[in-house]
């Protein structure tokens, strides 16, 4: 229940900034008050649910200034993490690059043309991402990196919904693995950087005026 309802929000289903009322979810989702209850509040240290104290939960408003902060301090992290990994990584961790790329881009091919994130991609993607900075031997990176790519992930849709033309992503993630594997730190840090930052340009040119992305 709690990956479904997490999935409903990132995909939009629950409009950011609409009120979350118990009795239509539970109806909606079958599961008692106090498994709901533990849902909303384990959504909310994710930053998908805000919780107003005596006024209940809502699904987190989207904004400008919201997207770009998680941009920005995602870029902080991952380039940290991934720098770390590049000096510290030994065969295994190339080699699990590899198997994570290979997956991830298989399932883009049997996707087609009209490439859209979907709850399996968003798997493979971050499996993907996670490999390259596997080897940077920081838990608590890890654990802030990790959270950080998870609040993303509502953009990362909203952006997919109203992209003009299918992005080939396995392109710039074939480019991306490749600099990581040679071990250029610094190319590998710029194309991570906008790669993470195209999806807050797109979001920014296309979606957050869209009305289909506001709660009714």
């Amino acid at each position: 229940m709690l990956r479904r309802l997490r999935e409903d929000i990132i995909s939009c289903l629950l409009k950011p900034g609409e009120k979350l009322r118990f009795e239509s979810l539970r109806g909606l989702y079958g599961v008692s008050y106090s498994t709901l209850r533990e849902a909303l509040s384990r959504l909310a240290s994710e930053g998908l649910v805000t919780s107003e104290g005596q006024r209940g939960f809502y699904v987190s408003p989207i904004s400008e200034a919201d997207l770009l902060d998680i941009a920005d301090a995602r870029v902080v992290l991952e380039l940290e993490c991934l720098e770390r990994a590049m000096t510290r990584g030994k065969a295994e961790w190339e080699a699990n690059i590899l198997a994570s790329f290979h997956r991830l881009d298989r399932l883009e091919d049997s996707m087609g043309e009209e490439l859209r994130t979907t709850p399996d991609w968003d798997d493979l993607h971050m499996q993907f991402h996670d490999a390259l900075v596997a080897a940077a031997e920081s838990p608590t990176l890890s654990e802030l990196r990790h959270l950080l790519f998870e609040r993303a992930r509502r953009y990362r849709r909203i952006s997919a919904i109203v992209r003009k033309e299918p992005r080939k992503k396995s392109n710039e993630h074939r480019i991306m693995m490749e600099a990581v594997l040679s071990r250029d730190v610094q190319d590998a840090k710029d194309i991570m950087e906008r790669h993470i930052r195209e999806v807050a340009q797109n979001v920014l040119r296309n979606g957050l005026h869209i009305g289909v992305l506001k709660a009714s």
